[in-house]
């Protein structure tokens, strides 16, 4: 359990810094894009840098359209932050004192619903907008297993913690 416990930590540690710079370069982005600081336009405005802040550096490079900046940029910048944000906290249910709460299962729910029922959708309707690459679809299909794999981890863990409470009641 030991090992168990170190990879979880370590894993999120990585996927909390994931969520934090996804989010932040959405934080970032929506400012920059809302505002017009740090942004300059290329190949006659056809395209757009987002620059680090304060600098004339390119951060960022994307096609200067409204629909691509939303739903191909915006869009997956704040679900990848959310989807890394629910990892982190499925990773941190495995190194808690106490497996089996009901705790830990409301934050396996969370990853489950959000990977079966949150990928699918916004990608469909993003097609209306934007072309959507067939290796959108193969990772729709992922977030899709791992919303299933997750879910029966958690009815595993919503057995564990009737078993521990039948235990607890007994002793």
């Amino acid at each position: 359990m030991n090992q168990t416990k170190l990879i979880s930590k370590i894993l999120f540690y990585i996927c909390s810094l994931l969520s934090a710079g996804y989010l932040i370069t959405f934080v970032y982005s929506l400012f920059c894009l809302s505002s017009g600081f740090a942004v300059t336009p290329y190949k006659n405005g056809k395209f757009l840098h987002i620059n680090y802040p304060f600098t004339e550096q390119p951060f960022l490079n994307i096609e200067n359209n409204y629909p691509y900046m939303i739903f191909s940029f915006m869009l997956v910048l704040i679900t990848y932050g959310t989807f890394f944000c629910l990892s982190a906290k499925v990773f941190k249910v495995f190194f808690q004192q106490k497996l089996f709460t009901q705790e830990n299962i409301n934050q396996l729910k969370q990853f489950y619903l959000y990977n079966i029922f949150i990928p699918l959708p916004l990608v469909i309707i993003a097609s209306f907008f934007v072309e959507v690459e067939s290796m959108i679809w193969g990772l729709v299909f992922i977030h899709f297993m791992l919303g299933i794999f997750c879910l029966f981890l958690a009815n595993i863990f919503k057995q564990g913690l009737h078993l521990q409470n039948e235990q607890d009641l007994f002793i």
